[in-house]
């Protein structure tokens, strides 16, 4: 059985990667309006991978058997000056649930929650890449600037993005 307080901090996790799955909605709608339609592919497969997330922690909560509770998700942000703006929050959102995972991790460790601490390390080099792939797309639009034809070229590229593989409970995949 997990202890109440990792309990509390893994529904806490179960509602960030909720929000974070509607932020990102959000920011395809953006995309859309621009039609910006690579923008949107973006973001759409990261709207799925952040679900994904969810999904891990809330199975693993109840085979830990644990408690689920879902708790109201805040409204996300609906408007941005540009795309870089939209990657900038992105990628900063991507650091907040960084501190959040490893807020996690040292509750863990506290806990000496051992299965916990295994199934973290996942969603801690997981993070390393969602870090990393939103760092490289603010880098390219901070390089193209306020090029059309450098937008479009980006836009072809985000195009590319595969969708995450499907859902599983194995928190070690």
């Amino acid at each position: 059985m997990i202890e109440k307080k990792m309990q509390d901090e893994i529904n806490k996790q179960i509602n960030e990667e909720l929000f974070s799955a509607y932020l990102y909605q959000s920011m395809a709608a953006y995309f859309a309006e621009l039609n910006l339609n690579g923008f949107v592919n973006w973001m759409d497969q990261q709207v799925q991978e952040e679900l994904i997330h969810a999904r891990k922690f809330y199975d693993y909560l109840i085979g830990r058997g644990g408690r689920v509770e879902l708790e109201a998700i805040e409204k996300p942000q609906k408007e941005w000056d540009s795309p870089l703006e939209v990657f900038e929050a992105a990628y900063g959102h991507e650091q907040h649930i960084t501190k959040r995972i490893n807020h996690m991790m040292d509750v863990a460790e506290e806990l000496k929650d051992r299965a916990t601490i295994s199934m973290l390390q996942w969603f801690i080099d997981e993070q390393v890449e969602e870090e990393a792939n939103t760092d490289e797309s603010v880098q390219m639009l901070k390089r193209i600037g306020k090029d059309d034809h450098g937008l479009f070229m980006v836009d072809r590229e985000l195009a590319k993005r595969p969708a995450p593989a499907a859902t599983t409970t194995d928190n070690q995949e």
